[in-house]
């Protein structure tokens, strides 16, 4: 049933529907915000932890000049370590129809008995044949960059030697989600790739027969990951190792998990401040209009509705305001969180991204978009419809002042006359100054927020072809 105040609610809406709009749209931003950023989050850290448990990603990680291949068993008896693997990797100039300059690679090396850590994805064709060590597997972005299928050829500069080398199949693997050259910034699958050759072709092109150069390890659960690496650097250094480190130093993984973490921070921060304005302007757009209609809440008084009935009827339009907030605000975060789902599927190459709905977070920012608008309003009406009938229909008494500490300390500053009237209006209405202050901060925190990537992309530029690369040219 449509009662006289729900009616007196749609006109009301109606009259003020722009500043409806716009107090609705800055929450919607706050919420948006909120659900897009943790709902890409989620999905690549679901994505994350089940690729890296089903394709078995090592824990950690070293490398050295030549071990014997007994150093695996070896390294496999340290305390927490419950596998051990060794394979052969180096890097390898690359020779590409299409390419006017040479490509860049790095070779690893299949382990004879199958892999047992950083299992390689098939994705098309099939792996190396040992028979054949002219066979190799690349990664699928180098190769749809290349239009290398297989049964493509393309050659390779291996331990100085030009070899012949044929394409069987694309892979995919956890250990190389984010694959970029050395000394560069950013990825390029057509210039740089990965190969996976049969560790008797390794070993052959290499000359590291009986031996590796590398080495991953899978630790057990509760396991002291430092101890090992301790004990891990022990046991390398007569073999010129480099110093073993865990996933938090692994290239592909740290660019990962740097990514998640600024996607959480965004989340975290950054949509409080769009919350806290929005509740800002419902106070203020609620307040107004109350004291434009206080004759007609002393009216209503009077003729008999309750305060209660009073206080919900202004409190709807603040809730209004909260669902069509909260509504754009889900609709454009699941919208933002799919684009940015697929934005990342380029980058980070994994099989499939699982695209997690973030219904939890959904529920939390419509309870926190409700919360807002409730919040932002409760008080303007509280402090409108407890006044008594007679008082809400006369017009506010001019407020008291009095000359007192404040007045006379200002007096003492001898400043212009403008100026002690800004003075006295901050020291007598803090509330309201602190608020304005507060709207201020969080309009430079946010031009901050917006041009902090943009800075530090500059900064990474300067300092990468500036002042660490000063030469014109590289030759390779």
């Amino acid at each position: 049933m449509v009662t006289a105040l729900d009616r007196k609610l749609l006109r009301d809406l109606r009259r003020i529907w722009a500043q409806t709009l716009a107090i609705a749209l800055v929450l919607a931003c706050g919420i948006m915000m909120l659900v897009g950023m943790q709902m890409t989050q989620s999905s690549l850290r679901g994505t994350q932890s089940a690729y890296y448990e089903r394709y078995r990603f090592a824990d950690v990680f070293a490398a050295m000049t030549r071990a014997p291949r007994a150093v695996v068993a070896q390294a496999q008896q340290i305390d927490g370590v419950a596998q051990a693997e060794g394979r052969i990797g180096f890097q390898a100039v690359l020779d590409v129809a299409g390419l006017q300059e040479p490509a860049t690679g790095r070779i690893v090396s299949l382990p004879a008995g199958g892999d047992v850590l950083n299992v390689p994805l098939l994705r098309r064709g099939r792996l190396p044949d040992p028979d054949h060590p002219a066979e190799v597997a690349l990664n699928e972005p180098f190769a749809e960059a290349n239009g290398l299928v297989p049964g493509a050829q393309f050659r390779a500069v291996l331990n100085g030697s030009l070899r012949d080398l044929t394409v069987t199949g694309w892979v995919l693997s956890p250990e190389f989600v984010y694959t970029i050259a050395p000394g560069s910034m950013m990825p390029d699958d057509r210039r740089y790739g990965l190969i996976w050759m049969t560790e008797s072709a390794a070993e052959a092109a290499m000359d590291m027969g009986g031996a590796v150069n590398e080495l991953s390890l899978s630790l057990i659960r509760g396991a002291d990951e430092r101890a090992v690496i301790a004990s891990l650097d022990a046991l390398l250094a007569p073999y010129g190792g480099t110093g073993a480190y865990g996933r938090d130093r692994q290239m592909s993984h740290a660019f990962l998990d740097g990514e998640m973490t600024q996607l959480s921070v965004l989340a975290r921060f950054l949509p409080p401040v769009f919350l806290l304005v929005a509740a800002f302007l419902v106070n203020m757009v609620l307040g107004r209009l109350i004291k434009m209609e206080r004759t007609q809440i002393g009216l209503l008084k009077a003729i008999g509705y309750s305060t209660r009935q009073i206080a919900w009827h202004y409190l709807k339009l603040a809730l209004l305001i909260g669902v069509i907030g909260v509504a754009l605000g889900i609709g454009m975060g699941q919208w933002i969180g799919t684009s940015m789902i697929g934005m990342y599927r380029d980058y980070f190459r994994f099989p499939v991204i699982l695209r997690d709905p973030a219904t939890g977070v959904m529920v939390l920012a419509a309870a926190l978009g409700m919360a807002t608008a409730t919040a932002g309003g409760w008080r303007a009406v509280m402090a409108s419809v407890r006044l008594p009938p007679a008082e809400a229909m006369s017009p506010p008494a001019p407020p008291s002042f009095s000359r007192g500490w404040m007045d006379r300390a200002v007096a003492s500053l001898r400043v212009r006359q403008t100026s002690m009237m800004i003075l006295r209006s901050i020291l007598r209405w803090p509330g309201r100054a602190a608020i304005t202050l507060f709207g201020v901060m969080a309009s430079v925190a946010l031009l901050v927020a917006s041009y902090f990537t943009f800075d530090s992309v500059t900064m990474l530029a300067d300092t990468m072809f500036t002042q660490a690369n000063r030469q014109q040219v590289t030759l390779v």
